[in-house]
């Protein structure tokens, strides 16, 4: 695997970085701790501008390369999680209930260590952005950036991402042309009917009935309404209702999640969501409403920046370990907002055997850093190489 001899040689320096980012977790927008580390590294490196304070916290750092040319954009997200660790790491988070549980740790040391190596070579025209966000989970800190203006503002022309996945390959490259990841939605339903006394339910309407027959209706929603061939899932996660054993409740509550690669299925489903919810509770005496949360977009990957990235990636992974048939899944990005407003890739970079992402347990591969690194640093010089 010909990881740049040059990033093989400051790998233990990675380590360190990511490991200290690990045991100083920040969540959401909140990442001034992780943000300072970044720029003092920056700094360190000799990196030309760096813009801080974007979306709150986060960095957008410019790399002069020879010559004219375009601006290409490398993206890392540097938020944590609201999980409880459960490793004995000597570098395990040092706040409870925040945790590098996602790999962000990661995924900002393999952007630092491209961006070393990119100012020591300069073997690029044009200029690199490299971008450094936060609140990534949940918060849409991608689109923050972009509505505040980053891609206009620093002239980025393309834009790319990658993001470890425990359980692949170690060191595969991968990605699929098209939909990668879904639109992540949620959905709230209130329920209103009229309580009364349990043995007198023949005087009440009942909330609890109301629901269980939307959540049983809302079921065929994906069995009969998406084509089998498209990928859509509908998630009832929370049914709330009731106080006690002899009290017919006058109102329940429930919620759930809808992932759709598509706009059109995602618009069908919000459409059938809502006639259930409105006839099912009015057909059984009572009434309900829906409020509808649009969360990420799906994450469609261009097709000639994407078929590009895998080329650049057979020459850092090997031809056996670049792959652009990477299944699609139902997770979510806010990468999805940049490559709305940019042509560019979002990739996966296996990491071998661990617990899952989002799992207490969870650590990101150090040795997975290099070949990270690497890859950013290759995409660089294909795309804008020196004459």
């Amino acid at each position: 695997m010909p990881v740049i001899n040059r990033i093989a040689e400051f790998h233990n320096d990675m380590k360190e970085w990511r490991q200290h980012l690990h045991a100083h977790p920040e969540l959401g927008f909140e990442c001034h701790e992780t943000a300072a580390f970044v720029v003092e590294r920056l700094r360190e490196f000799g990196v030309d501008d760096i813009h801080e304070g974007i979306a709150t916290t986060g960095i957008v750092a410019i790399i002069n390369g020879q010559g004219e040319g375009p601006t290409i954009g490398l993206r890392a997200d540097m938020d944590a999680l609201p999980i409880l660790e459960a490793t004995d790491h000597p570098y395990k988070s040092k706040i409870d209930g925040k945790m590098h549980a996602c790999g962000h740790d990661g995924h900002t040391t393999m952007l630092l260590g491209a961006a070393r190596y990119l100012v020591e070579t300069r073997n690029f025209t044009g200029r690199v952005a490299l971008i450094f966000q936060p609140a990534e989970e949940g918060g849409a800190g991608g689109k923050v950036m972009c509505d505040e203006g980053m891609m206009d503002n620093f002239d980025i022309s393309q834009v790319y991402g990658i993001h470890n996945i425990p359980g692949m390959p170690f060191g595969l490259i991968g990605t699929r042309v098209g939909p990668l990841l879904a639109a992540a939605d949620s959905f709230d339903i209130h329920i209103t009917g009229v309580g009364g006394h349990a043995a007198m339910a023949n005087e009440t309407v009942d909330p609890v009935m109301i629901a269980v027959q939307i959540v049983q209706a809302l079921q065929t929603v994906v069995s009969r309404n998406v084509d089998p061939i498209e990928a859509a899932v509908l998630s009832v996660t929370q049914i709330k209702t009731g106080t006690s054993h002899n009290i017919v409740p006058a109102e329940a509550y429930i919620q759930g999640t809808v992932r759709t690669m598509k706009k059109d299925v995602r618009d069908m489903m919000v459409m059938r969501i809502e006639k259930i919810v409105t006839q099912v509770a009015e057909a059984m005496g009572g009434s309900a409403t829906m409020e509808y949360d649009y969360g990420y977009p799906a994450t469609v990957n261009h097709a000639a920046e994407t078929e590009f990235a895998v080329e650049v990636a057979k020459g850092v992974a090997g031809e056996d370990l670049a792959s652009i048939n990477v299944p699609m899944t139902m997770g979510s990005e806010d990468f999805a907002y940049m490559l709305e407003e940019r042509p560019g890739s979002y990739l996966c970079l296996g990491t071998g055997e661990g617990a899952t992402l989002h799992h207490p347990e969870f650590d990101f591969n150090d040795e997975a850093s290099p070949i990270g690194a690497s890859f950013f640093v290759k995409l660089v010089e294909t795309a804008q190489p020196v004459s």
